[in-house]
């Protein structure tokens, strides 16, 4: 029952690294794509680095609340947020390839995860195995989603 350090998924979208960009980077759609980040909230304008956000987040008939801030922002490359709560980072990586881009999502727990994270896995949330299993699936969900979005956009 321990927290793995790194969850990631990728996927290739036949879409330029700039249009892949502009979905990824426009945090407050995260809730159109992600299946456990129902909203986020930017707070001061536009997405840059440094940006805060407030988000709402559910897991079945769970909601809860977490606070984000934008640690990581390079255009067309990179974009990583901290979850001021539980520490954890996410992040999506951009790669030009020759059918059009591949996209990286991860959450990285560096320092682990707070205790009241730890907590709330384990009483709430079915621990930190099937937590995480459910990260991870959701991931994949939310890059299918963005693929779905920017190929259909093309066809």
């Amino acid at each position: 029952m321990t927290s793995q350090e790194l969850i990631s998924a990728s996927i290739d979208i036949d879409a330029p690294v700039a249009d892949v960009w502009g979905l990824v980077s426009d945090l407050k759609r995260m809730g159109e794509w992600s299946p456990q980040c129902h909203r986020m909230i930017i707070r001061g304008g536009d997405v840059k680095l440094g940006t805060k956000t407030l988000n709402i987040n559910r897991d079945g008939n769970m909601w809860w609340p977490t606070r984000s801030q934008v640690i990581e922002f390079e255009p067309n490359k990179r974009i990583a947020f901290k979850i001021i709560e539980n520490w954890s980072i996410w992040t999506y990586e951009l790669e030009e390839i020759p059918t059009g881009t591949r996209v990286v999502q991860s959450r990285a727990t560096p320092r682990g995860t707070s205790g009241l994270s730890k907590f709330l896995v384990d009483k709430f949330m079915n621990g930190p195995d099937r937590f995480e299993s459910r990260l991870e699936r959701g991931m994949m969900m939310t890059l299918e989603r963005m693929k779905s979005e920017l190929e259909g956009a093309r066809a």
